[in-house]
């Protein structure tokens, strides 16, 4: 037999295909693909943020408007007159022995805006102890108003003063003359046209200092403008 012409040479098998090519599909638009609970997230997100910042601009556009229109000022109350015809403190019982009346205005200088005075408490207070309060009638007030309130305190009451506060009492004795506070704590509402408010809670504070009448005799009473706290 003839010898096979290829069995001197190296053999390595069959040749390897070469590795198929990969094919990378993008998607449309270029973008990279978006989980849609999250797309459904942020579009909420955005929304909500316009929906806030849109009510925000009109809130503030109704209420320069709304100032604009109205002009609103403060209300003023005055303390224009005070008679004290009795104040006596006993350091044996810690009693005082009171009689105060007053003569307060409130002005209401605001030429669209009424007020309801639905509560209003008057308390007495020295040495920072509360000696006495009323309740004073309720009213309405309306534009460009001043009414007069006549809170009044007469009686006796417990009032324990420290040594500070005694030694002030001896000092204003020998005058003649005491610092007293009066609070009103009032509950109010404001009408604007048919419009009414909820109620508000302002605290008005009112120092000043009262002469003891004597023998009949009175001193002279300073016009005392309180301090307004909404």
């Amino acid at each position: 037999m003839a010898p096979e012409p290829n069995l001197n040479g190296a053999y390595y098998g069959p040749s390897i295909p070469p590795p198929p090519t990969k094919t990378y599909h993008r998607s449309r638009g270029g973008g990279s693909c978006c989980n849609p609970c999250s797309c459904l997230f942020n579009c909420l997100c955005t929304c909500i943020c316009q929906i806030i910042f849109t009510l925000l601009i009109i809130i503030g556009a109704i209420a320069l408007v709304l100032w604009l229109v109205l002009r609103p000022n403060k209300v003023k109350f005055y303390v224009t007159d005070a008679t004290l015809t009795q104040f006596d403190y006993s350091t044996t019982n810690n009693t005082l022995y009171y009689d105060l009346a007053l003569n307060m205005t409130i002005r209401n200088p605001n030429k669209r805006v009424g007020i309801y005075y639905d509560s209003i408490e008057a308390r007495a207070i020295y040495g920072g102890q509360r000696f006495a309060s009323q309740n004073l009638e309720p009213f309405y007030q309306g534009h460009k108003n001043t009414s007069i309130l006549h809170p009044m305190f007469k009686g006796q009451g417990l009032v324990l003063l420290g040594d500070r506060e005694k030694s002030n009492y001896i000092n204003e004795k020998n005058l003649g003359v005491y610092e007293i506070e009066v609070k009103l704590n009032m509950r109010i509402r404001l009408k604007i046209g048919w419009i009414k408010t909820h109620k508000i809670k302002p605290k008005i504070e009112c120092d000043f200092k009262v002469p003891l009448e004597a023998n009949g005799r009175s001193g002279n009473f300073e016009e005392t403008r309180c301090h307004l706290d909404w």
